[in-house]
């Protein structure tokens, strides 16, 4: 369960990142007029998310989690910051045998 709690923790804080440079690149189509930097940031984001779907799935199988407990932990990949949060509370959860 090591190896899928480090990946889980990687594509977290991947997710996180992206997450927070798409509100950016939002903020300069809206705001600035400048729809570049979403096309390029938005599709990138939208396939790292998926990729963070499927390790938290396979995470959640292998600590058997609820359902409730892994959707909370998959939607988190869609709020900034909360990602971040997320990563913490299943990390520490995980690491004491305690399922969402």
């Amino acid at each position: 369960m090591s190896g899928a709690l480090n990946r889980f923790r990687f594509m977290a804080y991947v997710v996180g990142v992206g997450l927070l440079l798409l509100v950016v690149a939002m903020l300069f189509k809206y705001l600035g007029d400048s729809p570049g930097l979403i096309k390029l940031v938005g599709p990138v984001h939208g396939f790292l998310y998926a990729i963070y779907l499927v390790i938290a799935v396979d995470l959640g199988l292998k600590a058997r989690w609820s359902i409730k407990g892994t959707v909370l932990v998959l939607l988190a990949g869609t709020i900034p910051f909360l990602s971040f949060y997320a990563e913490r509370k299943v990390v520490e959860r995980v690491r004491e045998g305690v399922p969402l």
